[in-house]
C-alpha cells in the first residue's frame, strides 16, 4: 500500500474524460489501480502524469480547474480547461489527498508568473525530453507564496482552489467547488503546512497499519488515540474502509457507524446461522464483502462473545477460511476504562478474552507519551490510578483538591455523575432556576424520520434549550490554537439580535465567540450519510462519565461515591486538563478499581513489547 507524505504521488482509482463543446463525455479511460505524480518537464512546467503501469499519459497544467468538494471522500476532479479534459481521482486516501492539492496549489502559484516559452523557443532550446517528479512541500514554499499574496502578486487561485487551503471568507455550504480568493495584505495567510505531527509511537501505529498488519494499539487517557485514528482512516483507501466504534458519539467522533450497525445482526445472541442470515442481507452483505480495513474505536466496551461472533460471520459471508474473512483490524480501546455492559446475570468478557484474539490481532501497541495533561506529577497520579494503586500521597493529593476554588469569570465547575439521570435532572433544574426566557434552538436533521439513529451517533442534542448565564461546553474543535475544543467550558452572556438570536459564549481560554450551528456526518447502518447541523453546545452543570469519554475538561467537579464499574474513576478524573482545574468530593480509596484480568493482560503485552525492543536492538548491533 502505498504510504507517503511528499504530496507528489497519489495511489488511486483514476478516470479520464475527452468532452465536446457542451460539456459531454465523448471518451472515457478508467484506471483502477493508478499512480498519479505531480512534476515538472524539461522547461520547469508543472505536469500531472497518470501511470498504470504501462505508456504514461502527461497532462501540462497550465489553465485548469479543481472541484474539491468530495475531497473527505478521497475524490476531486481536475478540468484542464484549454484540452477540455477532466481527470477525476477517486478512492485516495483523503489526507493524502489533500495534501497533494495543497502541494499542487503552492507549487503552482509560486510559478504563476514566469512568462510561458513560445513553441518556436522550445524548439530553438533543444532540450531533450523529460520529467522529474516535484519535491515535498516545505514551509519555505508556503513562505514564499503568502509573501507574494501580500505584496498582491499572485491570486490565491487561478481558476482552482484547494481542499486544506481554508480560505477566510464564508461560503455556502451548496458550492460545487471554492471560489477564488483574492489577495489581501491585511488577512493572515491562508496556507499552512499541518502544525501537529504525529508521535514517533504513533507513527510506528501508522506504519504497521499501513503496512496490513492487524493492528490493536492502546494508551492511557489523553495519548492522542483519537487523533491517531483519524489520520489512520485518512490514509487509508475510503471505499474499502469502514470505521466503527462500540457506541455511537464516540462512532460520529471518527465520522463512522457504531460497530453493531456495520454487522448488521443485532445483539449477536443469535445462533451463528442466523446471524450469518442477517449479516447476508441487501446493504449489510455489501459492507461485509467490500471492507478491507475496518476500524474499531473503543474496542475496551466490546464484548468477547459479541467478537467471537463477528469472527465467525465475517469468515462464513466473505467465504475465507482467513481470520476475521481476510479483513485487516484496526482496534483502538483502553481496557483500564470503562469495561463493556453486562446484560444479564452473566459477567461481561473484555475482547481480549475472545477466543478468536490472539488468532485474529497480529500486533499489540501502546502509546504512553501523554498530551492532554502537561503536569508530571499529574500524570503520575493519573497512571498510579488507572492501575488501581492509591498510595497515600495520591490520596492525600485528591483529598487536597476538594477545596480548589476552580471557578473564574462566570464559569462554574462542571460535575461528573457516574449516571445520567442526576445529569439531565441537574441541568435542568439549574436552567429553570436561572432569570430570564429560554431560547430554543432546534437542529436541522438530513432525514427526521431517522432521529433516534442520529441521536444515539451525535454529541449535541435536537433542541438544545439555552438562557443567558446558562454553563455550556463546547462539543466540536472550533479552533485548537485557541483553545476552542470539545469540552472546553464557558457562559452564555449574550443572544445576538436578528432572526436566528445566536447565543455569545465567554469561554475560560478567554474568547468570547457568537457560535453558529456546526454539522455532524456519520454513516447510518445502511450506509447511507446522516448529518446534524445544530449548535456545538451542551449544558454543562453537569455531564456524565460515559458521555465525557474523548473530552479534556477545564474545570471539572467529581464525586465519586456512587462509582460502579472498575475504571470508572479513572475516566472521570483523566478528563481534567490540570489538578487545578480538578475537585474531588467524598473521595475515598476504595473507588479505586482496576480489573485483575486487565492488569495481567498489560503485564504481559508490555513484557512482549520489552522482548520485541530486545530482539530489535540485538539485530541492530
Amino acid at each position: 500500500m502505498f504510504h507517503g507524505d511528499d504530496g507528489a504521488q497519489l495511489q488511486c482509482c483514476v478516470t479520464v474524460e475527452h468532452l465536446n463543446s457542451s460539456g459531454q463525455a465523448i471518451r472515457r479511460q478508467l484506471f483502477r489501480k493508478a499512480s498519479v505524480i505531480l512534476g515538472r518537464n524539461e522547461f520547469q512546467e508543472l505536469i500531472l502524469r497518470l501511470h498504470d503501469g504501462k505508456v504514461p499519459q502527461s497532462y501540462p497544467l497550465k489553465e485548469f480547474k479543481l472541484f474539491t468538494k468530495f475531497a473527505r471522500d478521497g475524490k476531486c476532479t481536475v478540468k484542464l480547461l484549454p484540452e477540455n479534459i477532466q481527470v477525476l481521482v477517486s478512492n485516495c486516501p483523503p489526507d493524502q489527498l489533500n495534501l497533494f492539492l495543497k502541494t499542487l496549489s503552492v507549487k503552482h502559484q509560486a510559478f504563476q508568473n514566469i512568462k510561458p516559452l513560445s513553441d518556436r523557443e522550445r524548439v530553438k532550446a533543444g532540450r531533450p525530453r523529460g520529467f522529474t517528479a516535484i519535491s515535498p512541500l516545505q514551509q519555505k514554499d508556503i513562505q514564499k507564496v503568502n509573501d507574494l499574496r501580500r505584496k498582491g502578486l499572485v491570486e490565491s487561485t487561478n481558476k482552482m482552489a484547494v481542499a486544506g487551503a481554508r480560505p477566510q471568507v464564508k461560503r455556502s455550504r451548496s458550492d460545487t467547488n471554492f471560489s477564488p480568493v483574492k489577495a489581501n495584505p491585511s488577512k493572515k495567510p491562508i496556507l499552512s503546512l499541518s502544525s501537529r505531527k504525529l508521535s514517533k509511537e504513533q507513527e510506528a501505529v501508522l506504519s504497521a497499519v499501513l503496512s496490513g498488519k492487524n493492528v490493536f494499539f492502546t494508551g492511557s487517557a489523553g495519548t492522542g488515540k483519537s487523533f491517531l485514528l483519524r489520520r489512520i482512516m485518512g490514509s487509508l483507501p475510503p471505499k474499502s474502509s469502514f470505521a466503527t466504534a462500540s457506541t455511537g458519539v464516540a462512532a460520529c467522533h471518527i465520522g463512522g457507524t457504531t460497530l453493531h450497525n456495520f454487522a448488521g445482526i443485532g445483539s449477536g445472541s443469535a445462533p451463528l446461522e442466523q446471524c450469518v442470515e442477517l449479516a447476508q442481507r441487501p446493504g449489510v452483505l455489501q459492507h461485509w464483502t467490500s471492507c478491507r480495513h475496518l476500524v474499531v474505536d473503543e474496542v475496551s466496551m466490546v464484548e468477547a462473545r459479541f467478537f467471537d461472533k463477528l469472527e465467525s460471520v465475517a469468515r462464513s459471508v466473505r467465504r475465507s477460511t482467513e481470520p476475521f474473512g481476510g479483513i485487516q483490524l484496526i482496534l483502538c480501546g483502553d481496557f483500564l476504562q470503562l469495561p463493556p455492559v453486562s446484560k444479564g446475570k452473566e459477567k461481561a468478557r473484555f475482547c481480549f478474552q475472545a477466543r478468536s484474539w490472539r488468532k485474529v490481532v497480529q500486533l499489540n501497541m501502546e502509546l504512553t507519551e501523554v498530551r492532554r495533561q502537561t503536569d508530571q506529577a499529574f500524570i503520575a497520579l493519573l497512571q498510579a490510578v488507572r492501575v488501581g494503586r492509591v498510595t497515600e500521597e495520591v490520596t492525600a493529593r485528591l483529598m487536597e483538591s476538594a477545596y480548589h476554588q476552580i471557578e473564574r469569570d462566570g464559569i462554574l465547575a462542571t460535575r461528573l455523575c457516574t449516571h445520567k439521570d442526576d445529569v439531565e435532572l441537574t441541568n435542568q433544574n439549574k436552567l429553570q432556576q436561572l432569570p430570564g426566557s429560554v431560547r430554543v434552538f432546534e437542529a436541522l436533521d438530513s432525514d427526521p424520520s431517522l432521529q433516534r439513529t442520529i441521536d444515539a451517533h451525535c454529541p449535541v442534542s435536537r433542541l438544545i434549550q439555552l438562557k443567558v448565564g446558562a454553563q455550556v461546553m463546547l462539543t466540536k474543535n472550533l479552533d485548537v490554537a485557541r483553545g476552542l475544543v470539545n469540552g472546553a467550558r464557558g457562559v452564555v452572556v449574550a443572544f445576538e439580535s436578528g432572526k436566528c438570536g445566536l447565543p455569545r459564549v465567554r469561554f475560560l481560554c478567554g474568547a468570547t465567540e457568537p457560535l453558529r450551528p456546526e454539522r455532524w456526518v456519520f454513516k447510518s447502518g445502511s450506509g447511507i450519510h446522516l448529518s446534524r447541523q445544530q449548535l456545538p453546545l451542551k449544558l454543562a452543570w453537569a455531564i456524565s462519565i460515559h458521555k465525557s469519554q474523548g473530552m479534556t475538561l477545564d474545570c471539572v467537579e467529581i464525586s465519586l461515591a456512587r462509582v460502579f464499574e472498575s475504571g470508572q474513576a479513572y475516566v472521570a478524573l483523566s478528563r481534567a486538563r490540570s489538578l487545578q482545574g480538578l475537585r474531588v468530593m467524598d473521595f475515598q480509596p476504595t473507588v479505586v478499581k482496576a480489573d485483575p484480568d486487565v492488569l495481567l493482560f498489560y503485564k504481559k503485552l508490555r513484557k512482549e513489547r520489552l522482548l520485541m525492543q530486545a530482539t530489535m536492538d540485538n539485530y541492530c548491533q
